[in-house]
């Protein structure tokens, strides 16, 4: 059931905080007793804000709020709201299972997905009072919901597959492949697993519905032998209407050989009915795409680098009556993302990485424009804006605080938190503020790093250096809240925990995130030795007689570089660490490799040796460092063969060493139960050889 709160319970709450459910209880006092450090307990009981939309009134800001839950093992998520103007949030689903809101241009039904009833669907709540009404019934589910500008039509996306022309064909081969004995795969093209999922034959399709219910979705790409979005690389952001509500523009890659190519296309598709038209030929990838207020313009992102997920995002602005296709942000070198027109069609609003942060721009619309930073200093992201173009809505994080909704005048003025879901939790919590530092690299160049220490520090005292290693390789320690690896959570722990921005991170210029590729153990490896001398030297109450390396993904591979090339660590933990480049070949996105590395292990075998830790295992005279090295069976990203050929390696040696796999898990640890015991291991390991 799903507990609605209506317009006239909303102003009720205001006056009377007693007649409807708020956040008011996670903003009690905070207990008079002295703080202590967090540990992963608190960190399971963190509410985790997403997906904030401000009404198109600019009066409340609807999002998704989650809550993980031990005993059920997963995330309990339901949609919340808060006025612009402040007060308390109030909850307007109970369903457990509800996700991406979505206002109608009246502001009168929130469109949202819920999969309460096990697939996920299209819900509709009525916010003058009623329960929701589940609008889609597809067998297919549902995903990526939009309202339409006229507040008639609903487009979403739901799999099916292509050759089949309704749902009925779609339910049918479903229900034969359940009672079919024969559970055997069978594929003749790449791609054909990704993340933590095999390809089932199935595509994602652009569906719209009326908001009534008059009429059943109708597919608007039939017989489409692609993905809306892409699976590789896309998300709601990648589909919208037109302000006529007449033409939806897409995303999609209609490559064949979609596991070696980051090509991505605009397409146009009428809302009635016809032929999808291809509107770019960009090598590279194009998604985000926003109609200009006016209807004169389309702006997207676009990456030019073809075969290259982390070439820089360039603001680009398609006329719609001539197809004229302009880049506006040529001298900008960082990656802009979460583009928002502004309501007059004048300037556009984004998000960029920069240096540890996510700074909220705005330009305008025009070639050649200088972006300027509107809300600066801090990490934001999700950005909205209400429809009279007065106020923004966004989230905003950093390392001492989750993520919580805030708003600002759409001039970046008078900036405000709204949402207060884990002040309480927060207040009984002794979390160090993140100190940012630079320091010159061997070849001259700046490296930039965060530096969390233990709380009640001591600065007489020496403590224990935990090295933190990024992953990617193409992103960045972020000033921002996380879940999987929270160096609070590790600094809590007694640790100081450094984590630097060595080559090949994102939002440094891209000069310096492409000097990764083709030198994986290079530059990248001399900015985290050169790092950790700088650190000792600087910091005097750093230990380094006690540290520790830790890292997953390429953060696990310079983990494994590590164990291979020096013994200076006391300990090293490789959680879905890259070991082997030439077996790491059964990746799904190839295009990673190939462009990394660079070529193919048969067309580059020189290159994929080189840069391969398992190349180095025997130098040293053997292994010496004490690693504990973790995977999940399903991740398909760094095969967990890898880490299995690692722990090999390390046992035959006779290292002291431990292998932990987690059958349901890909290449995050995501289920709380999981994850607390990633967290309990992670730190006994550390323990055991640091203190």
């Amino acid at each position: 059931m799903t507990r609605t709160i209506s317009r006239v319970m909303i102003l009720c709450a205001v006056v009377w905080p007693c007649c409807a459910l708020t956040a008011r209880a996670t903003r009690t006092a905070a207990q008079t007793s002295a703080k202590r450090a967090i540990t992963f307990d608190d960190l399971i009981k963190i509410h985790r804000v997403s997906e904030p939309v401000i009404s198109p009134d600019g009066q409340w800001i609807a999002y998704a709020l989650s809550t993980p839950d031990m005993d059920a093992n997963r995330n309990v998520t339901n949609i919340w709201a808060v006025r612009t103007s402040g007060g308390d949030a109030l909850q307007l689903t109970s369903g457990g299972h509800d996700s991406s809101p979505a206002w109608s241009p009246d502001g009168k039904t929130l469109a949202f997905l819920s999969s309460r009833d096990g697939n996920s669907q299209v819900y509709l709540l009525p916010m003058d009072g009623g329960e929701a009404r589940e609008l889609t019934h597809l067998s297919g589910g549902a995903d990526v919901v939009k309202f339409s500008p006229d507040g008639k039509t609903i487009a979403f996306t739901s799999a099916v597959y292509p050759d089949c022309k309704d749902d009925a064909c779609n339910s049918a081969r479903d229900a034969d492949k359940e009672k079919s004995k024969v559970k055997a795969r069978s594929y003749e093209q790449l791609l054909y697993r990704h993340w933590t999922h095999w390809w089932d034959g199935k595509r994602a399709h652009l569906f719209v519905v009326p908001v009534d219910g008059s009429a059943a979705p109708r597919d608007l790409i039939p017989g489409a032998d692609y993905n809306t979005p892409p699976d590789e690389r896309g998300g709601p952001e990648d589909i919208n209407f037109s302000p006529d509500s007449a033409e939806l523009c897409f995303t999609a890659v209609t490559d064949k050989m979609e596991a070696t190519s980051t090509n991505g296309d605009l397409f146009l598709v009428p809302v009635a009915g016809g032929e999808a038209k291809k509107i770019t030929s960009n090598p590279g990838f194009d998604g985000n795409p926003v109609y200009s207020p006016d209807g004169k313009y389309i702006a997207y992102h676009a990456q030019i680098t073809p075969g290259y997920e982390s070439d820089r995002w360039r603001v680009m602005r398609y006329e719609r009556q001539s197809g004229k296709v302009q880049s506006l942000t040529d001298n900008f070198d960082r990656s802009a993302a979460n583009l928002v027109w502004s309501a007059d069609s004048k300037s556009i609003y984004f998000t960029a990485e920069d240096e540890t942060l996510q700074p909220v721009y705005v330009m305008s619309a025009t070639p050649g424009a200088e972006p300027r930073k509107l809300v600066a200093g801090t990490f934001n992201a999700s950005i909205s804006l209400s429809a009279d173009g007065k106020t923004l809505a966004f989230e905003r994080t950093n390392l001492t605080m989750p993520a919580e909704v805030f708003a600002a005048n759409a001039d970046g003025t008078n900036v405000r938190q709204l949402s207060h879901h884990n002040d309480a939790a927060l207040a009984q919590l002794d979390l160090s503020a993140t100190e940012t530092f630079s320091f010159t690299a061997a070849d001259g160049v700046k490296i930039g790093a965060m530096l969390v220490r233990p709380p009640a520090f001591d600065p007489t005292k020496k403590y224990p250096l935990l090295v933190v290693l990024h992953g990617g390789p193409e992103t960045m320690w972020s000033n921002a809240w996380g879940y999987r690896w929270n160096p609070e959570v590790f600094a809590g722990a007694g640790y100081v925990c450094l984590m630097i921005n060595r080559r090949g991170s994102t939002g440094y210029g891209q000069k310096f995130t492409d000097e990764i590729a083709g030198d994986w153990g290079g530059k990248a490896y001399n900015d985290v030795m050169t790092g950790v001398d700088y650190t000792l030297k600087k910091y005097p109450f750093t230990d380094g007689a006690r540290m520790a390396a830790a890292g997953g993904s390429y953060g696990g591979y310079m983990a494994d570089w590590i164990d291979t090339h020096t013994g200076r660590f006391k300990a090293i933990i490789s959680h879905a660490g890259v070991y082997d480049l030439t077996s790491m070949y059964a990746t799904e996105e190839l295009w990673f490799n190939e462009h990394d590395t660079p070529g193919t292990p048969w067309g580059n075998p020189e290159e994929y040796k080189k840069w391969s830790p398992v190349t180095y295992a025997g130098e040293l005279g053997k292994f010496k460092t004490p690693t504990l090295v973790i995977t999940g069976e399903n991740d398909f990203r760094v095969p967990y063969t890898q880490s299995l050929e690692f722990f090999s390696a390390l046992q035959r040696q006779g290292v002291p060493s431990k292998l932990v796999v987690f059958p349901d898990e890909g290449h995050w640890i995501l289920k709380p139960q999981n994850a607390q015991f990633w967290y309990k291991t992670f730190l006994h390991w550390l323990a055991t050889y640091l203190k």
